[in-house]
């Protein structure tokens, strides 16, 4: 059949085929200038579970030939096989970044055990500080901040610090979660046992490697290790990390590799999945959305970033799909950065540093600071100044998610799908209002303190 779909034939009769799965490396090919992979739709027919990915000979229009698929009644859904990008403000976002040495105290992070005991971590991290001095237990405060330390002491007292016990999938360009060869290096701020295993939708392996960075410094939001003398800290600092590379070494992944990266990590115990990327400006995206609609239906938590302004004009997929928490970007001084779009998918907003939009009353503008691979090396480890937009909002509300599963506000005996109704609710419930439209800010700026420490605590049933 394949070499049927080859062969000159005109684009109704296209429409007629039964079509057959290219084979699986035939989906992973790179952008074309158009934002699809070159020669390949996504077809759904009646019956089938999910899309399949078909490979169109040369000479076939991709665009012409779904066009002509979907006149076919059978034909549940055909698309272009369209290419998602990294949710990143392009570097170098702070043209003189500070080089990052090791040996200066002030990058060295401390214990949230310790009683949320001031270390030099709150010197770059503005966005875990609290915002109201009454809450700061004498630490100093952020405007733009969500207090991680109020957090860190609720899930303290009920015997889950760091929300130990969480799985967070980070689909994305990969995480340095381990050594390889002479060539790759497990960043130092993460723990050699906080992983589960993931795979490599890009290379088609169960190594799936970090190869820009991106993926590293998300990870680092959510679970970076803590009281290691290394770098930084994370947010769910206990919490196991699934690594599931679904970008390639320049930030980006098609849609047929990230549906099968959302169903890897529902199916193989992620009970949170961060996806920091986005499809262009109003693209549908069908098999990514049944993805999404089976983790629901799994009870896993879906959060993705809302996309950059400049590099979208709208709020995009998979921020739009189904049951997915999406999220804007804020900056030090608790204001929208000029990168965060509006519109009806934003949930939350959490930080992603940078320049505030022109109202704002703070002109603070610092990036968020987390340890990942230094540019072009696989080996190489530093905390820089670059990292600014939703893709790093996104992995706060994916990090205080893990925090409020783990702190037993969700009723374990409620059915998987209102399990994730209930986190995203005290998410919204508990987020600190900005003053702003719905429209740009959703609920308001998540708050970790509120959120994982403001209701009835369930206690978690052995079976």
């Amino acid at each position: 059949m394949r070499r049927l779909l080859r062969t000159f034939l005109p684009l109704a009769a296209i429409a007629s085929l039964a079509l057959v799965a290219a084979p699986a490396h035939a989906a992973s090919g790179v952008a074309s200038a158009r934002g699809f992979a070159p020669r390949q739709l996504l077809v759904k027919f009646e019956g089938q579970q999910h899309g399949q990915a078909v490979e169109l000979r040369r000479g076939v229009g991709v665009r012409e030939a779904a066009r002509a698929l979907r006149r076919n009644p059978n034909v549940v859904y055909a698309t272009p096989n369209y290419i998602a990008t990294a949710s990143v403000i392009p570097p170098p976002y702070n043209p003189n970044p500070p080089p990052y040495d090791p040996n200066d105290s002030g990058s060295l992070d401390a214990s949230p055990e310790a009683a949320a005991d001031p270390g030099s971590w709150v010197y770059k991290q503005w966005n875990f500080l609290a915002y109201d001095p009454a809450e700061a237990d004498g630490m100093p405060v952020s405007p733009g901040g969500i207090d991680a330390p109020g957090a860190w002491r609720n899930l303290i007292e009920r015997g889950r610090p760091g929300a130990a016990g969480i799985v967070v999938a980070v689909l994305d360009s990969g995480i340095a979660y381990r050594s390889l060869g002479t060539g790759f290096r497990r960043s130092p701020d993460f723990g050699p046992h906080q992983f589960v295993p993931g795979y490599d939708f890009v290379q088609h392996d169960r190594v799936p490697l970090d190869e820009s960075g991106h993926g590293t410094h998300v990870a680092g939001t959510i679970g970076e290790k803590t009281n290691n003398d290394v770098g930084v800290t994370g947010l769910a600092y206990r919490a196991r990390l699934m690594p599931v590379r679904v970008l390639d070494r320049n930030g980006f992944g098609n849609a047929f590799d990230i549906a099968k990266g959302i169903r890897f990590a529902s199916r193989n115990g992620a009970q949170v999945i961060n996806m920091s990327f986005n499809f262009a400006c109003g693209k549908r995206v069908p098999i990514v959305d049944e993805a999404l609609r089976e983790a629901f239906e799994r009870g896993v938590v879906t959060v993705a970033s809302a996309g950059n302004l400049g590099s979208e004009s709208c709020v995009s997929a998979p921020a739009t799909g189904p049951r997915v928490v999406g999220v804007g970007g804020t900056t030090e001084g608790g204001c929208l950065g000029d990168y965060s779009l509006a519109g009806g998918a934003i949930d939350l907003v959490a930080p992603g540093g940078g320049v505030p939009q022109s109202r704002c009353p703070s002109v603070a503008a610092r990036p968020i600071y987390q340890v990942t691979l230094q540019p072009k090396s696989t080996k190489e480890f530093g905390i820089p100044a670059t990292y600014v937009g939703t893709s790093m909002a996104a992995a706060h509300v994916s990090g205080v998610a893990a925090m409020v599963l783990a702190s037993g506000a969700v009723n374990p005996v409620l059915p998987p799908s209102k399990r994730v109704e209930v986190v995203a609710r005290k998410l919204r419930q508990t987020a600190r209002d900005l003053g702003l439209p719905r429209t740009q800010q959703g609920a308001g700026l998540v708050d970790a303190a509120a959120a994982s420490g403001t209701f009835p605590v369930f206690t978690q049933v052995r079976r």
